[in-house]
């Protein structure tokens, strides 16, 4: 109802951008840069941060020791399959302060059969001997991941939360890992594990991309009573990328009484982690994402500029100063001359309207070149033309 607050419940937000960013073409996250990487994504005010998967290799196992012992206020997970030998190694990289192991259960028959070929009840085993193990290693934390549990039956699903919880596990993170589901489904899959796990027992939503709905998934998660959500920067990871941090934390931040949801993440430094990560795995800027596009805060089309350039309200819901960024007007065939009248209020000249459809044809329809170009561009071209005619 309007104008009722609803009681706020802080979500945790799990940054799984070093793992999941090893899966981006191009990537080159050594371990020096993972740990730099690390310390930008603590410094937002993250829960937790995941390191990656230290027995898939040397490389992996040193980051996590590097960012294990330089980070000061964030946790960080280690990814382990449901192996005691993968424990072994991430527990030897990170130690057991704050140190939570996640456990990878197979959570679909079509895991099971296709891809681990193994029976439903050597799965369970596994995640009992695994998570026993971890939990006896003395690390602050055990959670099971549940890989594909968007594809899982419910007696398989339920079988893995309730052996996982009973053999130590503390928390659950679901896996949307074909992202197949819509928000409807997986509101439902995560209200059945709520119900399934003791109270006491944390539930994190994990969503993939694959039909442009992670963020939709996550959100409806939370809703249906997940703890917290794992997220990356830019959404990357495999295929089609994870739930974005920044989509988050944005609806958070606007949107927390409607939703009865907040965040403690800090909005205002995500946009300068995520071009270190770029510049990491060379990965081009997007012009059109949400936040973090290259023109995420810029308009183009002349209806809207007019708007903007007398209160940005007008077209801006999202404040781009609170990410960070800068607004920008765009000169492009369609901008309008509100966009001139504004530059000349500013250099306070008045001309005539047939001076001014001059410039606007120009420099604006018949500008040399497709791209569009900031305002200052036009300004100081402008200026250059104006205030040389006018001397002359």
């Amino acid at each position: 109802m309007k104008g009722v607050m609803m009681e706020q419940r802080r979500v945790s937000i799990f940054d799984t951008t070093l793992r999941d960013g090893e899966q981006a073409p191009g990537n080159s996250m050594v371990p020096r840069a993972k740990l730099d990487l690390a310390l930008r994504i603590e410094a937002l005010g993250v829960d937790a941060v995941e390191t990656g998967f230290p027995a898939s290799s040397p490389a992996e196992a040193e980051a996590t020791r590097l960012i294990s012992q330089a980070l000061t206020t964030a946790r960080f997970t280690t990814f382990c399959r449901a192996v005691r030998q993968d424990v072994t190694v991430a527990v030897q990289s990170g130690g057991t302060a704050r140190h939570e192991v996640q456990v990878l259960a197979t959570a679909s028959d079509l895991h099971l059969q296709r891809k681990r070929r193994i029976t439903r009840k050597e799965a369970v085993g596994e995640v009992i001997d695994t998570v026993s193990y971890a939990v006896a290693t003395g690390v602050e934390s055990v959670s099971v991941g549940l890989e594909d549990a968007s594809r899982g039956e419910d007696e398989l699903l339920r079988s893995l939360v309730e052996a996982g919880v009973g053999a130590g596990a503390t928390s659950v993170a679901v896996g949307d890992t074909s992202g197949c589901l819509t928000p409807g489904q997986y509101g439902e899959l995560i209200a059945k594990i709520r119900e399934w796990a003791p109270a006491e027992v944390k539930i994190a939503t994990h969503c993939h991309n694959d039909f442009g709905l992670a963020m939709a998934n996550t959100l409806a998660g939370l809703q249906a009573g997940a703890d917290g959500a794992q997220v990356t920067l830019g959404g990357i990871g495999e295929r089609a990328g994870n739930a974005a941090m920044e989509e988050l934390i944005a609806l958070l931040t606007y949107k927390s009484d409607e939703l009865g949801l907040r965040t403690e993440v800090d909005p205002k430094g995500m946009y300068a982690a995520y071009g270190k990560l770029r510049q990491v795995i060379h990965l081009e800027e997007p012009r059109n994402k949400a936040i973090f596009g290259r023109y995420a805060f810029g308009s183009a089309a002349g209806i809207h500029q007019q708007g903007m350039l007398r209160d940005p309200a007008t077209y801006e819901f999202v404040e781009p100063s609170k990410f960070g960024r800068e607004r920008s007007i765009l000169i492009a065939r369609h901008s309008g001359r509100s966009v001139l009248r504004h530059l000349l209020d500013q250099f306070d000249i008045d001309l005539a309207e047939e001076r001014v459809d001059e410039l606007y044809r120009v420099h604006i329809t018949d500008r040399p070149g497709g791209d569009c170009e900031d305002m200052s561009v036009l300004k100081e071209r402008l200026a250059e033309e104006l205030f040389a005619t006018k001397s002359a």
